[in-house]
């Protein structure tokens, strides 16, 4: 065999996914690539060639740059480009070229669809898009990972019974595991307290290695729900420890089965409408993180999830407002609640605070404010109390700026349209993600119609939409990494919200703005874009693709964050992705940043 071919097979064997291939498979593979050189400031190819193949860099780095001219990102060995295109069209979607002299291997573009064709490794690997399918709900299903709720708690076996009853009692569980180091020796349950200690009439001094279920039967995090279930019944025990290469994961319980059985979201909603306070609504929403984790666990779209979350706050918003008029009486006028932000675009996760406005009737009389005051107090307070938390910013219906006559609301739409400051800018951004929530939803149909006709046809406004849209950056470090947070509580993660799934929301918003688009929700308004025209077939499809990455990685996060104990938040620590997910984690950046300098430049993307 050639020297020249055993350096690229030893160089293969270093890079995802050929390190995967067999030995007779490499060897292929390595002699079917091409060796190129390049001088600093050679061109390898530019935007809109057809492209050769598929690119690997082994010694050297490469600038990639979009359309525009503007940086997408600074390559190092092992790093493949050129995917992009030829998933598309054959055609190159950037422009790359050597930054210092560099050798590039080039795979022909009919060998790489062979692999992507015959080995799974390469089709997970090069496919940017997420499954759609769901594994569904059923609990036999799931895998034991999803069903525990929280780490257990623990005790050396020298411990006492007293001390365990009392753990037991202030932390309202029914177990206890043994420990000794960071071995499982034992199991100690209210069950055994009750038969083992009261019923023999024990001291509470007795140490629980003497009363303890020793060596109980485990199961490993990968097992799924129908093992815990036979495992329960064939044993007759209502606890199993989750063990992974003889480490405690966590314990299953009845309760966590019962959790889990109890927790959809049209329960939820069948709840909240029944509840008489705000209180009461607080224990259901209480709920929502199990939820959110179920519906991660069975992989249901991102889309899926966060619109399941958000009709839970529709469903409470709905009853808060029929408890207030059943305490204050009918309203005077007609009057529309309506939600923005998240709740408006129906995109609620498991951090949710309240966005919301009032249309009154024209109808309206000064005497008349005092009622839509007390409604709008009364309904913002029971969201609080409910966990939606006051919105910092102030935008709630409780300010009188933000509960006003469809006159005057017509009047703000106009006047930011037509004089477009940076306060109009974020104003208009949040309001065109109105939703109407309750009351007459006529008040706003026509206003939202004629405001995105005068709107779109305004051209300074448009621009100063787009530039607003911008000041969102997707976290992406030339230097094939990520710009993390610098410092303090999430120093080097990544706000996976105002960095990850804003960018796009903005960008989405626009594409509505100008294609006089009536859809809200940030993935539905790229797809009514896309059908309308206002962005590109491939545009649209690739936004999307990248979308449903960013957005079901944050999801994935704070399920993860919940099955550990902690509030679900939008930081994510890129050290705690796989390799293959910060690879296509950060793919998806450069496509909503290269998005982000085509709505700039208002080129080929916006038509």
């Amino acid at each position: 065999m050639e020297p020249q071919i055993e350096t690229i097979i030893a160089f293969l064997e270093t890079v995802h996914p050929y390190d995967s291939l067999p030995r007779n498979e490499l060897v292929r593979v390595a002699t079917s690539f091409g060796r190129r050189e390049y001088r600093a400031g050679d061109p390898i190819y530019e935007a809109d060639e057809p492209l050769k193949g598929l690119y690997l860099i082994k010694r050297g780095s490469v600038e990639v740059t979009d359309r525009n001219g503007v940086l997408v990102s600074i390559l190092g060995p092992r790093n493949t480009f050129g995917e992009r295109g030829l998933l598309r069209d054959g055609l190159a979607v950037t422009t790359a070229a050597a930054v210092e002299p560099s050798v590039v291997l080039l795979l022909p573009e009919a060998e790489w669809r062979r692999l992507i064709a015959g080995v799974p490794a390469f089709e997970r690997f090069f496919n940017r898009s997420r499954p759609a399918e769901t594994r569904g709900t059923d609990l036999s299903t799931l895998k034991v990972s999803d069903l525990m709720a929280r780490m257990p708690v623990t005790l050396s076996p020298e411990a006492n019974v007293t001390e365990a009853a009392r753990i037991m009692r202030d932390q309202h569980i029914s177990s206890i595991a043994i420990m000794r180091d960071e071995a499982l020796l034992g199991l100690v349950t209210t069950r055994d307290l009750t038969e083992r200690v009261l019923a023999a009439e024990l001291p509470g001094t007795t140490m629980l290695e003497q009363v303890m279920t020793p060596d109980p039967i485990t199961l490993t995090p990968d097992a799924l729900g129908s093992d815990i279930l036979h495992t329960m019944l064939e044993r007759g025990i209502g606890h199993v420890p989750v063990v992974q290469d003889g480490k405690l994961k966590g314990i299953i319980t009845q309760t966590d089965l019962t959790r889990f059985q109890a927790v959809s979201s049209a329960l939820l909603v069948r709840d909240v409408a029944a509840c008489e306070t705000p209180e009461e609504m607080a224990e259901v929403t209480a709920r929502i993180p199990r939820l959110l984790v179920q519906l991660v666990a069975a992989n249901n779209a991102h889309e899926v999830v966060t619109r399941l979350i958000t009709d839970i706050a529709d469903t409470v918003t709905r009853r808060l407002l029929k408890l207030a008029e059943a305490q204050l009486g009918p309203a005077p006028v007609p009057y529309l609640w309506l939600a923005c932000g998240s709740q408006g675009r129906q995109e609620q996760t498991g951090v949710s605070d309240q966005d919301n406005c009032l249309i009154l009737d024209d109808a309206v009389t000064p005497g008349d404010r005092d009622y839509f005051k007390a409604l709008a107090r009364f309904v913002c307070d029971g969201l609080n109390t409910a966990g939606y938390v006051y919105c910092p910013g102030d935008m709630m219906a409780t300010a009188e700026r933000w509960c006003q006559p469809k006159s005057v609301w017509r009047r703000y739409f106009r006047g930011w349209i037509d004089t477009p400051s940076p306060e109009a800018q974020m104003l208009a951004s949040v309001m065109f993600d109105l939703r109407p929530i309750g009351g007459t939803p006529a008040l706003f149909r026509d206003l939202q119609e004629e405001t995105l006709s005068l709107a779109s046809k305004n051209s300074i406004f448009v621009a100063h939409m787009i530039s607003n849209a911008l000041k969102h950056h997707p976290p992406l470090g030339l230097l094939r990494g990520f710009a993390t947070v610098r410092s303090g509580e999430y120093k080097n993660h990544i706000d996976m919200k105002h960095n990850g799934v804003v960018p796009v929301t903005d960008i989405a918003r626009v594409y509505a703005l100008r294609g006089e688009l009536t859809e809200v929700n940030t993935r539905a308004r790229i797809e009514a874009a896309e059908d309308a025209g206002v962005v590109s077939v491939s545009g649209a499809r690739d936004l999307i693709e990248a979308y449903d990455l960013i957005a079901a990685l944050r999801l994935e996060n704070q399920a993860a964050l919940v099955k550990a104990g902690r509030k679900p938040d939008n930081y994510l620590a890129p050290s705690d992705l796989s390799d293959f997910e910060r690879s296509h984690l950060r793919d998806a950046f450069v496509v909503v940043r290269t998005m982000q300098s085509a709505l700039s430049q208002r080129s080929g993307v916006l038509g």
